[in-house]
C-alpha cells in the first residue's frame, strides 16, 4: 500500500453556512519524489475570528501497476482532448464553487452542479447536434462537462481489459458524481424546488432545516475535493514525461 500524507481539512465554525478553510492537501507518497514536491497551500482569506478545528487523517491507495495507453498516439490524443475539461473543472470547484458553498448562495450551488436540459428538435436539426448548445448550458462542475470526461481520460488506461489504474481512477469519479447529486439535491431542497424524501441526508421524513443542508453540503465539498485529488494522483503516476502532471486543487 502506498500511503498518502495527511488531508488537512479546516473548518470555520460560523453562524452562517460552515465552509472548510484550506486548501486540498495533495495525496502524496514517499516513494515518489515528485509528488512529495506537491503541497497545500493555506486559504487564508476565509479565516476570520471564527474558532478553528484542525483534523488531520491517514489515506491509504491501493498500489497502481503501470498502465499504458492504447498506444502513446491515442494517450496524447485523449490527453489534449479531456484534461482541459478536467483541469477547468478543478478550478471551478476551487473557486467559483468553493465561494457559492461559503456565501450559501443556493441557487449558485443548483446552477454549478446542473446538467443541460434534454436534446430537443431544435438541438438535433443543428449541425453538431445541438452539443455545443448543451455543452454551454452545463454547471460548471457538473457530469456532463467535468465528470464524463474524467471517465473517458481513466478509460484510455486500459486496453483489452480494464486497468487498475482504470478502475481506480473511475472509482473517484464515482465519488465524484454522488457529491455532484448531492450538492445539486441539497440546492433544490433548500430552495423549496424539491422535498427531501426517502430519509435524505439521514434526517426522516422532515424536511431538513437550511443549516442541515449546509452541514451536509460542506462535507460533500471535502469529499469531492480529495477524490479529485485521489484521481489526479493516481493519473498523474506512470503518466509519459512528455505530458504535463495534472494539478491538485
Amino acid at each position: 500500500m502506498m500511503l498518502v500524507g495527511k488531508v488537512i481539512a479546516l473548518l470555520a465554525i460560523t453562524t452562517s453556512l460552515a465552509l472548510p478553510v484550506g486548501a486540498f492537501a495533495p495525496p502524496r507518497s514517499h516513494q515518489s519524489t515528485s509528488l512529495l514536491e506537491a503541497e497545500a497551500h493555506s486559504r487564508g482569506d476565509f479565516i476570520s475570528n471564527a474558532a478553528i478545528a484542525i483534523a488531520a487523517t491517514s489515506v491509504a491507495v491501493i498500489p497502481l501497476q503501470p498502465a499504458n495507453a492504447r498506444g502513446r498516439a491515442t494517450l496524447e490524443a485523449a490527453y489534449d482532448r479531456y484534461t482541459p475539461r478536467i483541469i477547468d473543472g478543478g478550478k471551478f470547484f476551487k473557486g467559483q464553487l468553493y465561494g457559492a458553498i461559503a456565501k450559501g448562495d443556493w441557487k449558485a450551488i443548483e446552477t454549478a452542479t446542473a446538467e443541460p436540459p434534454k436534446k430537443s428538435k431544435e438541438d438535433r436539426a443543428l449541425a453538431d447536434g445541438g452539443i455545443a448548445k448543451r455543452a454551454a448550458q452545463a454547471g460548471g462542475f457538473s457530469d456532463s462537462r467535468v465528470l464524463s470526461a474524467m471517465d473517458l481520460f481513466a478509460a484510455t488506461f486500459s486496453e483489452s481489459s480494464i486497468s487498475p489504474k482504470t478502475k481506480a481512477m473511475q472509482a473517484e469519479v464515482a465519488k465524484l458524481r454522488e457529491v455532484v447529486q448531492g450538492m445539486n439535491k441539497a440546492a433544490r431542497i433548500a430552495q423549496g424546488e424539491e422535498k427531501a424524501g426517502g430519509g435524505f441526508f439521514g434526517v426522516g421524513g422532515k424536511t431538513p432545516s437550511k443549516t442541515e443542508l449546509a452541514s451536509e453540503v460542506k462535507d460533500l465539498y471535502m469529499k469531492g475535493g480529495n477524490a479529485f485529488n485521489q484521481y489526479v494522483y493516481a493519473a498523474n503516476d506512470g503518466l509519459p514525461v512528455q505530458l504535463n502532471k495534472l494539478p491538485f486543487l
